[in-house]
C-alpha cells in the first residue's frame, strides 16, 4: 500500500476544491476547510464520505491533526492560580 496522503494532497490531484467536497458531501463548509487544514479530527462516518469522493480507501488518507494542540491546565486567571 503506498503511503497515506492528507485530503489537501488529494483534493490537489484530483483537481477538486472544497466548494466541490462540500457540495458532494453534506458537510458543513467549516468542516470541511477545518478537515483540509488539519484542525479537526473527524468521525467514521466523515471519513467514509470524503473516501468516497476522493475515489479512495479512508485507509489511504492521512486523518488527524496537522496543527499541535496546547493543553491548557486550570480553568484561566479569572479563577486564581493554575498549576
Amino acid at each position: 500500500m503506498k503511503k497515506p496522503r492528507t485530503v489537501s494532497e488529494w483534493m490537489t490531484e484530483q483537481g477538486l476544491s472544497i466548494a466541490k467536497l462540500v457540495e458532494s458531501s453534506g458537510l458543513d463548509e467549516r468542516v470541511v476547510s477545518a478537515i483540509v487544514a488539519g484542525r479537526y479530527t473527524t468521525s467514521p462516518k466523515q471519513r467514509d464520505k470524503l473516501a468516497n469522493i476522493l475515489n479512495v480507501s479512508p485507509k489511504e488518507i492521512q486523518w488527524g491533526q496537522a496543527v499541535h494542540v496546547d493543553h491548557m491546565y486550570g480553568h484561566g486567571p479569572q479563577f486564581g492560580r493554575s498549576p
